[in-house]
């Protein structure tokens, strides 16, 4: 059967009140031909999302109006390889081994807002051409092992490889810019050390909830990310004031913040610089 993933504004229900909720689900999911996988709350931005196996929509819908009565806003069909590669399970948290009473009592508290961050380098194609294909090929491994080492680090998981690129989610927003800084530095030190072929990659960063008002798992927020890549300049980390703003407090080397007209987008976006090079 479809997967589908549907999103709830709450409303200043809590973390709690939404595990009691979906402990409701489970109670009657069988009468409606549904099974409610997992689901995420975030009680900071009042939004759910749930994470269903039904035979159409409309079924996931009737099984939360009589659950509960809270009806999703949102629901769109989801491929679970997607969902797990952007949010990390595609199952409920495990319950903890000390009985309780109720399955409110150990509720999930696990957001479904994410960063996302695309990759890029630089010449590519023109690279393939100068180089020939081995020496390419060896160049290419050395870009992706830059940046999966870094993803690793910094706790992001990787998406999508897309050939000379990368779409990567993270959970904390100031992880994400952690490791974007780390790509470059990376890719600075092993052009030290081959100033012949060198390595430049461009990068750009966004943030968002899994479902809006498109048809496509974190759809704008991976439109945007890609057209911010696509407008940064090589070595450098373009992100949106969101991330900006997620990441007070925490030190991060933030600058020149400037109005850009994006393809895609009817509306200008702030736009914000992150330094890297080591001074």
């Amino acid at each position: 059967m479809p997967i589908y993933m549907d999103r709830h504004d709450t409303k200043g229900l809590t973390a709690r009140e939404v595990a009691d909720a979906h402990q409701k689900d489970l109670e009657i999911q069988d009468k409606h031909g549904c099974k409610a996988i997992t689901y995420w709350v975030d009680e900071a931005r009042d939004t759910v999302f749930c994470l269903i196996e039904a035979k159409q929509k409309q079924a996931v819908k009737n099984m939360h109006r009589e659950a509960h009565g809270d009806v999703p806003n949102k629901v769109i069909e989801v491929d679970p390889d997607t969902v797990n590669a952007f949010l990390g399970r595609v199952e409920d948290l495990p319950m903890p081994a000390k009985p309780v009473d109720s399955i409110s009592e150990v509720p999930v508290v696990d957001s479904a807002f994410r960063t996302i961050m695309f990759t890029d380098m630089e010449g590519s194609t023109s690279i393939t051409t100068s180089l020939g294909d081995e020496k390419a090929m060896e160049l290419l491994h050395a870009h992706n092992a830059i940046i999966r080492d870094a993803i690793k680090t910094h706790g992001g998981s990787e998406v999508k490889h897309t050939g000379d690129g990368f779409m990567i989610s993270f959970g904390s927003t100031s992880r994400a810019v952690e490791c974007a800084i780390s790509i470059q530095r990376g890719f600075a030190s092993y052009n030290k050390n081959d100033p012949i072929t060198t390595i430049h990659v461009r990068i750009g960063l966004s943030a968002g909830e899994p479902v809006t008002e498109g048809q496509d798992l974190f759809g704008s927020t991976v439109q945007l990310a890609a057209r911010i890549c696509d407008h940064a300049e090589p070595d450098q980390i373009l992100v949106t004031r969101v991330i900006q703003n997620l990441s007070i407090g925490k030190k991060l080397p933030f600058s020149d913040m400037s109005e850009k007209t994006l393809r895609g987008f009817d509306e200008p976006v702030w736009l914000c610089k992150v330094g890297w090079q080591v001074t």
